[in-house]
């Protein structure tokens, strides 16, 4: 099929398209540079020039913490221009795909969430991310709205890479044991959108790195197989004060019967190790 993906220079945009063109997909590619999702016009007609069976819009402010700030940028980026890309999508006969978070959730019931559990955003990147789920849903029918959790992978910032760089540079470190969450890795998670096209199952997926774990079990396993002597010391929120609220447990779970599975975050973690080292270390 031919699938158009939007911020394909960004993290989840580059193993997307890296995943679809490999699965022999037609794949058109288009970073910032290529198309600004927040022109309508351009956006519409771009998407129609092209004229794709799916849009996967990967374009979005992912800087959490600068998003408290910049709340009124991050919604006009994750939220109305979303509903472009939808909307675009929509008139050129597509299907649209829209990768969203965890963090639609306040985390504070302790259990995982399902896709039909209430949202309660805590912070301006989560508030952002629901305008987006919402302008999607409303300006296309054909939508997939995919949350996923604590994303990593080897062509943006991580928190992967900032635990390599630290255990070097330090002997012990304070991480958060008090949120937990999902790791995720972008090339497993792109293997599942892959194969959620495939399919019509419209509506919102939890799309997640099998098991959870906190911020500090992450550390210790990233150190554990990276081979880095670093002691990890588990640290509260309120000791390691971030801008951005986090929730809590952002566990996810799926309520559906055709839920697709991803590997667990631990595989994730030894596939991505050794990609990082193929692909050349940043370090």
């Amino acid at each position: 099929m031919k699938i158009l993906v939007t911020g394909a220079g960004g993290m989840l945009g580059r193993d997307f398209v890296e995943a679809a063109e490999a699965a022999s997909h037609d794949v058109v590619a288009l970073g910032h540079a290529e198309l600004d999702i927040t022109d309508a016009k351009q956006t519409t007609e771009e998407i129609g020039s092209v004229a794709p069976d799916v849009v996967v819009n990967c374009a979005a402010w992912t800087d959490v913490d600068g998003a408290e700030a910049a709340e009124a940028a991050a919604t006009e980026l994750n939220g109305a221009a979303a509903g472009n890309v939808a909307a675009a999508a929509a008139e050129a006969g597509a299907v649209v795909v829209y990768p969203s978070t965890d963090y639609v959730f306040d985390g504070r019931r302790g259990e995982p969430y399902a896709e039909g559990d209430k949202t309660r955003p805590l912070s301006a990147y989560g508030r952002s991310k629901l305008a987006g789920e919402q302008a999607t849903a409303e300006a296309n029918p054909r939508n997939f709205v995919v949350r996923t959790s604590w994303v990593f992978g080897p062509y943006g910032k991580n928190f992967v890479e900032t635990m390599l760089r630290l255990g070097e540079e330090r002997d012990e470190i304070l991480v958060v044991s008090d949120q937990v969450g999902c790791p995720t890795y972008t090339a497993h998670l792109s293997e599942g959108l892959l194969e959620l096209i495939e399919e019509e199952e419209y509506g919102i997926h939890h799309l997640a790195g099998a098991g959870h774990c906190s911020w500090s079990d992450f550390a210790r396993e990233i150190f554990t197989q990276a081979g880095v002597d670093c002691e990890v010391k588990p640290a509260t929120s309120a000791q390691v004060p971030r801008p951005a609220p986090r929730p809590a447990y952002g566990v996810l779970t799926s309520e559906r019967e055709d839920a697709i599975p991803l590997p667990p975050w631990r595989q994730g973690i030894g596939e991505y190790l050794k990609r990082r080292v193929a692909l050349g270390s940043r370090r």
